[in-house]
């Protein structure tokens, strides 16, 4: 995901434009539909006009985390454009709380410290409310292994991760013996990842905590997304799961590389993705110092408003010589 933004130069009749997957044109920050902007603007206390665009790879809401990379990115941006550097721990903070408190959606925390970070990381949430880091340390050949044995499918299917989350998330008290079950999945999986041999048994502990999670909720997945990964274990996958929230958007499977082929062809109705791990997080990848409009923009604030119009009649006469 890219973004660019500017300080809109005071010529044009709106003073903010935002360019997605729809284009707004407004005079004020209230009249942004585009949520995330709108909160992420009025947060930064951004009071001279913006332009930004955002160019995708994955579509919205697929539980790709793209939602929080795009307040995470966003910010990062326009903190840069405002002179400042903020820290990836500052930008993962306030990307929580920005879809959190400000947008009041109902997610989890893990997407946005993932793409502030970036990189390959063990996240533990504290009940003090500190988010503890640990970088996982493995041999490139033990990552490359890893990858290897991953594929991602687009199943078609989108869904809003909020809604999906909220059909569990006010049971949690319910559910502690499946989110147990699910932590120490998560040692397990790291254990054998550390300790090298065999890397099949991360395939099984996958299988099993997809099956642990679909017991959170009915809307974790449905009739065509369990369909499609019985499939794809009839064909040789050992596990899965649908990333983020679930419900729809994207899934993972852990395969063997010798039946990826058979998976891909059984799988047809889906996108085959290929992808590599992702290091960096965040980064501002382009600054450059724009010509300074704020003195003209001030002095526009203070004048009346300018009508724009199109010149509709121009008349030219010649004397007669």
């Amino acid at each position: 995901m890219t973004l660019t933004c500017r300080h809109l130069p005071p010529f044009f009749e709106h003073k903010y434009r935002i360019v997605y997957s729809r284009i707004e044109n407004c005079h004020s920050v209230d009249e942004i539909q585009h949520g995330a902007v709108r909160a992420i603007i009025k947060y930064l206390n951004c009071e001279r006009g913006l332009e930004i665009h955002h160019d995708g790879d994955l579509p919205a809401r697929s539980g790709m985390g793209s939602s929080s990379s795009f307040t995470v990115g966003l910010l990062h941006a326009l903190h840069a454009l405002q002179g400042r550097m903020p820290s990836k721990a500052e930008l993962a903070r306030q990307g929580i709380l920005i879809e959190q408190e400000h947008l009041q959606e109902t997610v989890g925390s893990q997407d946005q410290v993932l793409a502030a970070h970036g990189g390959f990381n063990h996240i533990s949430f504290l009940p003090n409310g500190e988010i503890n880091l640990r970088p996982i340390t493995l041999a490139p050949e033990r990552l490359d292994e890893l990858r290897e044995h991953l594929m991602l499918f687009y199943t078609g299917i989108k869904r809003t991760a909020s809604n999906v989350a909220d059909s569990y998330v006010r049971k949690l008290e319910d559910r502690k013996r499946e989110l147990r079950i699910l932590r120490e999945l998560v040692e397990e999986a790291l254990a054998v990842l550390a300790r090298g041999g065999d890397i099949m048994a991360f395939g099984h502990l996958l299988h099993e905590a997809w099956q642990t999670k679909r017991g959170l909720s009915n809307l974790v997945s449905n009739s065509q997304v369990d369909e499609a990964y019985t499939a794809a274990r009839a064909a040789g996958a050992l596990g899965g799961k649908l990333t983020g929230a679930g419900g729809g958007g994207f899934m993972l499977l852990f395969a063997p590389p010798s039946t990826q082929a058979r998976i891909i062809e059984t799988l047809k109705g889906m996108i085959h993705v290929p992808f590599q791990f992702e290091f960096n997080g965040s980064q501002i990848i382009h600054y450059d110092q724009e010509r300074d409009y704020a003195a003209a923009e001030k002095r526009r604030q203070e004048q009346p408003p300018i009508i724009f119009h199109e010149m509709v009649d121009c008349q030219v006469k010649v004397a007669a010589a």
